[in-house]
């Protein structure tokens, strides 16, 4: 009876081996990345980054003032090829009195990688209608087609700011019927973003240097376009300065700022700007973020040899 007992206990033991070990069928890929956003605090400032998501740049053929072979051997360093995916990054800061977004993603303007704004905004615990003021840094769609969504303002309750040298330029029938052909669609969706807002006495823009709001200051650094916008945060003690796209390519303008874009409207200012942007934040250490460095694109600025080197922020509970 007792071998009967052990017999079937081990009976059951061996059929469960082997049930543990037997493969299972092999479960689908999710290909999906958590919700983009990363926060952290200011002095009593919090700051959220979004991701609107990536798009793949021939940074090869895009990168101006080098050489293909130079961009290569610098992308090359970065383990990255001549596709690059590059962010696009915008970011929120709630002041505590006030809920302001820096720059609005590209919705549906620049392709089907991006226009993930408004979920991630969302995911990070805010709503469209939260949102008080819009400041955008220029008027490249990847920066103001997130102010729509379809035919409808994205965010009812906020006014949108810039500098006015850009809407000006990107706001003109004029300067559109003028533009070369494959120029006419930055002037197209600059105006369907910017237009609604106009029209319903929501979109202040700024002349320079200015106070946007308690704590945070528009800084002209035009080169980029003709309104190129910086945005400075400010609060008890600790600076965030919001460069926009003073740079592009991490891996070859940290190394060698002069190097610029084909999408620079005036590439020597463009330049002059980043070298202005990158010796200062590296001289005196506050905290730096850009639309098109790697998600979430805040970190710090080192100078290094004849150049500087990118410190990511280092990931962190809030405090």
């Amino acid at each position: 009876m007792q071998s009967q007992w052990i017999f079937a206990a081990w009976g059951t033991i061996a059929a469960s081996i082997f049930f543990i070990g037997a493969p299972q069928a092999a479960a689908p890929m999710a290909k999906t990345q958590a919700p983009g956003f990363y926060r952290m605090m200011l002095g009593d400032f919090e700051v959220t980054a979004l991701s609107d998501g990536t798009v793949a740049l021939p940074v090869t053929t895009l990168l101006t003032r080098t050489t293909p072979e130079q961009v290569r051997k610098a992308l090359g360093r970065w383990y990255l090829k001549e596709s690059v995916d590059t962010s696009v990054n915008a970011y929120l800061i709630n002041t505590g009195t006030k809920l302001v977004l820096i720059d609005a993603g590209a919705a549906n303007l620049f392709g089907p990688t991006l226009g993930k704004l408004i979920a991630n905004l969302r995911a990070s615990g805010y709503q469209p209608e939260q949102v008080d003021e819009i400041y955008i840094t220029h008027m490249h769609p990847d920066h103001v087609g997130g102010l729509m969504s379809g035919d409808k303002v994205a965010f009812p309750n906020a006014t949108v700011r810039a500098d006015k040298h850009d809407a000006d330029f990107w706001l003109s029938p004029a300067n559109m019927d003028a533009a070369p052909k494959d120029s006419k669609g930055l002037f197209q969706g600059a105006m369907a973003s910017l237009n609604p807002y106009a029209i319903a006495g929501k979109f202040q823009p700024f002349d320079g240097d200015t106070e946007v709001t308690p704590g945070i200051t528009a800084m002209s650094s035009h080169g980029h376009t003709k309104g190129h916008t910086t945005y400075i945060v400010e609060s008890k003690e600790q600076k965030l300065a919001i460069l926009g796209d003073l740079i592009h390519v991490a891996a070859v303008q940290f190394a060698d700022p002069s190097v610029t874009i084909k999408f620079d409207t005036d590439p020597k200012d463009a330049a002059a700007q980043r070298k202005r942007a990158f010796a200062d934040a590296a001289r005196r250490g506050y905290w730096v973020a850009a639309a098109h460095l790697s998600f979430p694109g805040i970190g710090h600025i080192r100078a290094e040899n004849k150049g500087y080197s990118w410190i990511p922020a280092n990931y962190a509970p809030l405090q």
